[in-house]
């Protein structure tokens, strides 16, 4: 049986550019009450990209939180009223430079349910037309293609950590016999 927590109340902790940070006064399933920190978020879209070659591009970078680079499908935020696939088309050309006549949408995913508020769309982007890259200028990221029989031995070996590459490259390598 599922419990719908009921919020009594709410605060802002931080607010930023990024995230907002609220933390809740709920009633609990036993009757009493909590907290719970919850990480509100634009929600963000992620890029399967496909060469004609077979191979899928992805990106590798420092990423702070984690004190490393990882191996990440291209990736990036959602702006303030911006519609999904407006943003993944801006992502497309700003991390790897291409553009794709054919994308389509696969899914959606909440990366961690118990803090965040983040969705990510994934798009899968096909027939591409290279172009110049346009990273943000917090940006340094290599580009790198693997094919998806590789990615996938990746994905079960622990290779790949990021949690929206292992389910983008889980939905696109599910198609592969389609």
């Amino acid at each position: 049986m599922t419990f719908k927590e009921t919020t009594i109340s709410s605060e802002y902790i931080y607010k930023g550019k990024i995230i907002n940070l609220r933390k809740d006064h709920v009633e609990i399933v036993s009757g009493k009450t909590s907290f719970r920190e919850i990480v509100e978020h634009n929600g963000g879209v992620g890029l399967v990209v496909l060469t004609e070659q077979g191979k899928m591009v992805l990106v590798r970078q420092f990423r702070k939180a984690v004190e490393k680079d990882i191996l990440e499908i291209p990736a990036g935020k959602i702006e303030n009223n911006e519609e999904p696939i407006a943003a993944a088309i801006r992502e497309l050309k700003e991390e790897t430079g291409y553009t794709a006549r054919k994308m389509e949408f696969m899914g959606k995913i909440y990366p961690s349910v118990g803090y965040t508020t983040e969705l990510i769309y994934l798009y899968l982007c096909t027939e591409l037309t290279p172009g110049e890259t346009d990273f943000d200028e917090s940006e340094a990221i290599d580009i790198e293609e693997y094919n998806l029989e590789e990615l996938y031995k990746m994905s079960l070996a622990g290779k790949i950590e990021d949690g929206k590459t292992l389910a983008a490259i889980l939905l696109v390598y599910g198609r592969k016999d389609e």
